[in-house]
């Protein structure tokens, strides 16, 4: 039976030291409780107290990371099978897939346009976070000049793909100040696979047609030494790879099946494909091409699974500049919840018409949600107003509530003496309109 927070805190020195990163006892009894801690951080734990805690304190599904040049991936430290039971913590990888075949100048070319490729996304930037290099030549010298060849058009993270270890071998001098993840170690490989890879430092796949054989292989690697793993299990097709990584997932988690308690990877040659994985469960994700029309979809699907339920994405409250503002301009109010604040943002600012937008801190939810939590209400406004010192900005006293909240508008106007309250549309496809018949007007 798993322990509580406090049975495990029973166990611990109750120092406080923080050698463990986290700044009590306490507080690192709980992240070991909720598997997102390892009990190895703690350098004055008993042997005693080892053997008692060593169930509770090892993630079910081991932490992986693979980096390069102060970028990072991690996989694992999941402790949920659906995002609603608690959060999702680490987001799958996404890496384009280049070939040694298709020679340096082409690699380049390919690794170049990926490697620039950036999306704004409701303020939050994404992109690919880096690139498998697959040794489809079997032929050493080429592998490592393809790896280097990536290494000159991008500093993100690598997986490095071969079979043949003589390949891999070279592939990984040539990464040999990064840390990738090498692909694949398989029944036939293993032996020298896993000693490429405890020498490089480097985590491996381990690649089996069976769930039985891909445990049979873990616990074969580890005894060589290597205890940085990634899955794959050998599915083709949607239903394969369903159900593989479900079971892989179900098992670590449900059984706590430690042969099977590592990240998995999965290979798309498709976007749909590439989705599902992202879903259901893969830890990195290999695309075969890079396209943005299919990457943008999934960067923005991975964003929305990958976001904690119980925390808002949020832009920072203040006082925000849209096409240039001068005195006459309106000043307008909303949330800081980030859908709303870019709905309203994108209108005004599609619109040409120049605006001081002032964001209240609302906890990141949007405006009819926070004013029925209690957390947008005339006071909220009136701070948000006194903070941002937009009074000393403008030349007039007006400012313009979102439609859907207009009941606040009486009281706003007891605290904010002298101003005048505008109630706008609620909806923020109608801003535009509504500045040209209402600001208009006033303006003119």
């Amino acid at each position: 039976m798993a322990l509580t927070g406090l049975e495990i805190y029973k166990l611990l020195p109750q120092t406080n030291c923080k050698e463990c990163g986290f700044p009590t006892c306490l507080a690192f009894a709980m992240k070991l409780a909720a598997k997102q801690a390892e009990l190895k951080s703690c350098p004055y734990v008993t042997e005693e107290s080892k053997a008692k805690l060593a169930a509770a304190s090892t993630p079910p599904i081991r932490l992986v990371t693979i980096a390069s040049d102060g970028r990072k991936v991690e996989a694992g430290n999941e402790t949920v099978l659906f995002r609603h039971e608690k959060t999702f913590y680490h987001k799958p990888g996404l890496f384009v897939r280049v070939k040694d075949s298709d020679g340096a100048k082409a690699i380049e070319a390919k690794v170049s346009e990926a490697d620039a490729y950036v999306v704004d996304y409701v303020g939050i930037k994404l992109g690919v976070d880096g690139f498998a290099v697959e040794a489809a030549s079997d032929d050493a010298a080429k592998f490592a000049e393809a790896v280097g060849a990536v290494r000159a058009a991008s500093k993100k993270p690598l997986i490095l793909i071969a079979e043949n270890p003589g390949v891999m071998a070279e592939g990984a001098k040539a990464a040999a100040s990064i840390k990738p993840l090498l692909h694949a170690a398989g029944e036939a490989n293993w032996q020298p696979m896993a000693e490429i890879a405890r020498s490089a430092k480097a985590p491996l796949a381990v690649k089996a047609p069976t769930l039985d054989a891909l445990a049979q292989l873990v616990e074969d690697v580890k005894k060589a030494g290597v205890e940085d793993l990634v899955l794959d299990p050998s599915a083709d097709g949607y239903g394969e790879a369903l159900t593989a990584f479900t079971q892989i997932r179900r098992l670590a988690l449900k059984k706590n099946f430690r042969a099977l308690g590592y990240p998995t990877i999965g290979f798309a040659n498709e976007a749909v494909l590439a989705g599902q994985l992202i879903a259901k469960y893969a830890g990195f994700v290999v695309l075969d091409e890079f396209d943005p029309a299919a990457i943008y979809p999934l960067l923005v699907l991975r964003q929305n699974i990958f976001t904690d339920p119980q925390k808002p994405i949020q832009v920072q409250p203040g006082l925000y500049e849209i096409n240039s503002p001068n005195g006459e301009a309106p000043v307008m109010v909303t949330t800081n919840f980030s859908i709303t604040y870019f709905a309203v943002n994108n209108e005004v600012e599609g619109s040409g018409w120049p605006g001081w937008l002032l964001v209240a801190d609302a906890e990141g939810m949007s405006v009819l949600t926070a004013w029925a939590a209690g957390k947008f209400d005339a006071d909220r406004i009136a701070k948000s107003v006194k903070s941002t010192g937009v009074e000393s900005r403008i030349n007039h006293k007006r400012i313009i509530i979102p439609g859907q909240v207009a009941v606040l508008s009486g009281e706003l106007e007891e605290s904010l003496p002298g101003w005048e309250i505008m109630v706008g549309p609620k909806e923020a496809v109608d801003i535009p309109g509504y500045l040209k018949v209402m600001w208009g007007e006033r303006v003119a």
